[in-house]
């Protein structure tokens, strides 16, 4: 347990990196410090030590293992992605030589497109996992958290795991397969720690702060274009579900009509509704409840179809 945590502290493309950590710290009190409230919520035993925090802890690390040993053998990678998006270009439309953009210029436009498109598909997979009552199921286990913390961002089932790994491995390698064709071997990324700059940049400026209790936002005109933390947390409010989705950039909420912006919600209350909070208290809720659930409703589907064929039967013997 001591290496996973070791590991996430000192790796830069991990979002509780200790340089995110000490610096998402820095905001809050830098927020607190000018917006005059009290800063107790930061150290707060009931909050760090609340049994739904607890439970993040214990999954935390329970999660890495199923990660490693279950999900990275399966996932299809972006390198695999990118030599068949390059070989299928090639084949249907032949070399293609280009010119016209110099080392610097090609580097900019891979590293934006790098983390344009996959916030785009972030966004989709994410409103997909709230609009799907199967998926749905899975990604309840995040929102079941009815306290936040940087280890909330690890609350979430090993089968929205999967599907988000498999969301970066497409996304990333059909761009990175596009830029091989168009550009050859100069396609190169601009990176700070190993880690695509933006990612670090937006990183660096408070994303712990979006699974916490520190309601940090930034003004409207900027939420219009990136999502601020607590832009964040009201995805998490149980009025709030259906905002929100997006990662790094508001632009899909916005033109999708999902944006909701830090002013227009002043209240927030985390988790789902009370009758479902019972259902997620424990490390095997957290696991089996989704596949309890559907297995539930399938039955339910079943007797409702088996009731509908009895009915038209009666009617056809009429």
């Amino acid at each position: 347990m001591d290496y996973f945590a070791l590991d996430f502290l000192s790796n830069p493309s991990k979002r509780v990196y200790w340089l995110y950590l000490i610096s998402s710290f820095i905001l809050a009190i830098l927020f607190f410090y000018f917006t005059k409230k009290s800063p107790k919520v930061i150290l707060s035993s009931k909050l760090w030590l609340h049994p739904s925090a607890k439970l993040d802890y214990i999954y935390f690390f329970l999660a890495n293992l199923v990660n490693i040993f279950l999900l990275i053998p399966l996932v299809l990678s972006a390198k695999s992605v990118a030599l068949f998006t390059n070989k299928f270009l090639y084949e249907n439309f032949g070399f293609f030589e280009n010119l016209s953009f110099s080392y610097l210029q090609i580097t900019i436009f891979y590293t934006l497109a790098i983390f344009i498109f996959s916030d785009f598909t972030r966004y989709w997979l994410h409103r997909f996992l709230h609009t799907i009552p199967i998926l749905w199921e899975f990604h309840k286990v995040h929102h079941s958290a009815k306290v936040l913390t940087p280890i909330t961002f690890y609350r979430v089932h090993f089968v929205e795991n999967f599907l988000f790994a498999l969301r970066y491995a497409l996304s990333v390698g059909f761009i990175t397969g596009v830029f091989i064709y168009l550009f050859g071997a100069k396609i190169n990324i601009y990176m700070i720690f190993g880690v695509n700059a933006l990612v670090f940049i937006s990183s660096i400026f408070g994303s712990n702060l979006r699974h916490s209790h520190v309601p940090f936002s930034y003004f409207s005109v900027i939420e219009k274009w990136l999502l601020s933390p607590k832009q964040h947390q009201i995805h998490h409010d149980k009025k709030h579900f259906n905002k929100n989705y997006g990662g790094y950039i508001a632009i899909w909420d916005r033109v999708f009509g999902t944006l909701a912006l830090s002013k227009d919600v002043k209240i927030l209350k985390f988790g789902l509704r009370k009758n479902q909070m019972s259902e997620y208290k424990s490390i095997k809720d957290l696991y089996l409840r989704p596949f309890i659930n559907l297995l539930k409703k399938g039955r339910v589907y079943e007797k409702i179809s088996f009731n509908n064929n009895i009915f038209r039967n009666k009617l056809t013997s009429k």
